[in-house]
This record gives structure tokens, sequence and C-alpha cells, in this order.
């Protein structure tokens, strides 16, 4: 069998733990994953955490093993203060960042909350400049040099976003880039933040940044779901060049939120190879601590950590899951901690109900099969859902019958 991806045919090899991952790309490139769901996850409508409860998901985001964790932006309230200080007083292991402006009394709170990383900002398009910076562009640049230097200065690693770096002028862009590298910043971003990048366009910018911006400094990107293209374009970018992608557990954050962090890092894990240091086995607890403090329910298709997400009904889908699962799951479930489950309705045929007769222990006869499953889409048929105790009632009344 042969896939195709980005119109090349590659023909895909299978790994020790049963996945299928594309050898193709370049093997061995290690991918930084900055988390910000405590930051800018945090900022989804609606939601607002207490202390405990950001320490809670540090700690667990500490041991699924992302490689920063944003903790928050400690100017906003002595609340988000307190929380970003415990967690860079508990956290070790694992990079501590909080958000800052280019304001001094923004990074003076970084100091003072203990944290050794800083992520700065400053917006760079011709629309944020104008209309809510009300900044010339040398004074944006002159800012976010002073923010650097000033954070450097303390002792701080220091990432540098440009705000809207998807709308900006590119050799405006590059220009500051160029800048605050010169001062030291050991991190710059491209932030999509209103979304509107594509696959190709982020391609571009990240392969137009490091050409042209000289200097020994990790490029990432930040990129909102606006169009539903975070996780395509963080991807993209990965592969494109970049090193490290801003990441949110199920994607909360801003209006449509962010890149999803379960997404990108299976995707670039096993279908490029890139080596990320996430544990998967705990990747659907932690979305499940997040979901329960952010008052969320994870929608059932969600990749990777939604209840269907290896769940599977069709006839001819279960027929070849049970012959072997690799037929139709692209990764073994128990690898990012998930089961898998077969389930009986209007689409299955009788290798579905023949596991599930065996599974009560009954031995399956091809006349009771065949009834059950009948009987199943009979009721499937009314809009009735089959659930698993009608199922087994079914089973037991025709074989006591």
């Amino acid at each position: 069998m042969r896939i195709s991806f980005v119109g090349v045919c590659i023909a895909p090899t299978q790994n020790s733990l049963g996945y299928v991952m594309n050898q193709d790309k370049k093997g061995g490139k290690v991918v930084r994953l900055l988390d910000t769901t405590l930051r800018d996850g945090e900022q989804m409508p609606g939601v607002s955490l207490a202390p405990q409860q950001k320490l809670e998901i540090a700690l667990a985001l500490a041991e699924l093993g992302v490689d920063s964790i944003e903790a928050g932006f400690p100017i906003t309230s002595r609340g988000e203060f307190e929380a970003v200080r415990a967690i860079a007083r508990e956290i070790r292991g694992v990079e501590v960042i909080a958000l800052a402006r280019a304001h001094k009394a923004d990074i003076d709170k970084i100091i003072e909350a203990e944290v050794p990383a800083i992520h700065t900002f400053i917006a760079t398009s011709d629309l944020h400049m104008k209309y809510k910076l009300r900044l010339s562009p040398e004074q944006v640049i002159e800012k976010a040099v002073w923010a650097i230097e000033y954070a450097k200065s303390h002792g701080l690693v220091v990432e540098f976003s440009a705000e809207d770096a998807t709308r900006s002028d590119l050799q405006f862009l590059a220009k500051v880039f160029q800048a605050v590298v010169d001062a030291g910043a050991d991190r710059i971003d491209i932030a999509d933040t209103v979304g509107i990048a594509h696959p190709s366009l982020i391609s571009f910018l990240v392969s137009y940044i490091k050409s042209a911006v000289k200097g020994g400094y990790i490029l990432s990107v930040h990129c909102h779901n606006d169009f539903g293209m975070a996780v395509a374009n963080s991807v993209t970018a990965i592969e494109s060049g970049a090193d490290q992608a801003h990441v949110t557990v199920l994607g909360v954050g801003e209006r449509a939120g962010n890149a999803a962090l379960e997404e990108v890092a299976s995707a670039l894990a096993f279908l490029y190879g890139y080596k990320v240091k996430i544990d998967f086995s705990k990747i659907n607890r932690v979305a499940k601590l997040v979901a329960r403090h952010f008052g969320l329910q994870i929608p059932p298709n969600k990749a990777i950590v939604g209840v269907n997400a290896f769940s599977h009904e069709s006839g001819i889908h279960v027929h070849g899951v049970l012959s072997h699962p690799l037929t139709y799951e692209p990764i073994d479930p128990t690898i990012v901690g998930a089961e898998r489950k077969i389930v009986i309705g209007k689409h299955s045929g009788k290798h579905a109900v023949e596991y599930v007769i065996k599974q009560l222990g009954y031995e399956p006869k091809e006349e009771i099969v065949l009834d059950v499953l009948n009987k199943v889409k009979e009721l499937a048929d009314q809009g009735i859902k089959v659930t698993w105790d009608m199922l087994i009632k079914l089973v037991k009344e025709e074989y006591n019958g």
C-alpha cells in the first residue's frame, strides 16, 4: 500500500509500536512545544482558573513532557501573579515562562514572580500600529529592543512574538526580528493572531524569516484557529523549518482557539517521525483534566482524545479492525492512553455481533448472530440508540430462548 502526501507517493513503514510513521521526512529533528493552555488557553471566553487549578494543570503538563509552560500573564491580577509564582516555584525540569508586553511594569512583575523566562510581544502590522499602539514603525522597534535588553539584563530567557505577524509587511517584520535577535532574544515567534494564515502562507513566512534574519535563534509559530487551520499551519511551519510551536490542550483559547497540543504532537511524531518529548500515554488524562477545569465537554469526534477517535461501528471497518487493527486505525490507541471500542448500531455487520457474543462468554451461532443483528438494525432504524445493556439483554434472550 502507498499513501500520497503533498503530491508525493511515500511508502509508510510500521515500527514496533504498531503505528505508521512517515520515513520520507528528515529523521531525528527535535521539535519544541510551548504549551500556553494556562495563558492563551485561559483567555477562552467564560473561563477563569483559580491558582490551585492552574498549578494542578501545570504539574500535569510537566509530567506530559512539554518543553515550556506559559504559566500566565502576571500583570493582570494579584491572583494571576500568585499562580504564576507558585508554578515557577513548583515546576522542575520544564521551562516556566510568562507573558509581558514591552512595558517595564509587566517585565518587573515577571522578575518578581521568579519566572526564569519571559514571552514579550508587540504588534508589527500596520493595522495594529496605527489603531491600537498609535506608534510609528521606528517606535515599535525601539520598544521591542528595549524590552529584550531589559529582560536579558535581569538574566531571563527571552522569547519575542511579533503580534499579528501574518498581516505585517514582510520587510518590516524581518527588520523587527533582526533587531530583537541582535538585542539578545533567544526565540522569535511568528504570531498568526487572528488565524488568517494557511499552510502555503505559513511555509513561505517561515522560509522567508529564516533566510532574512541572521543569528542563533529558535524560530516559533503561534497559530490561531479562526479558519480551522491552526494545527495544519503549525505542522507545516515545523516541516518548513520552524523549531517550536505554541499549543494548548484541546486547542482552547481566544475565539476559535489555538493549535491543539494532542494533534500537533501526534502529527509531528507519528506522521513525520520528528522527536517530541511528549509522553503520549498521558495525553488523554491531561485532556480530561483540562476539560474538567475549563468546564468543557470533549467533542466525541475530537482527534486523538475524543471518545469516538478509536470507536468503530461500520461493518466493513469492524471486520477489518478485528482482523488487524491497523486496517482502520492510524495508531494503536493504547499509545495515547485510549481504548478501542466496537459500537453496535445500524451500520454494524455480523462480525461485530460475533465479537460481542464472544465477549459475553457465548459461542456465536449463525442464526442467533443474524437475529441479534436484525433486531439491532430495527431499533436503530427507529432512531433508538442501542446501549450495551440493551445488547446484553438481546443476546441473553436469544440464548435463553
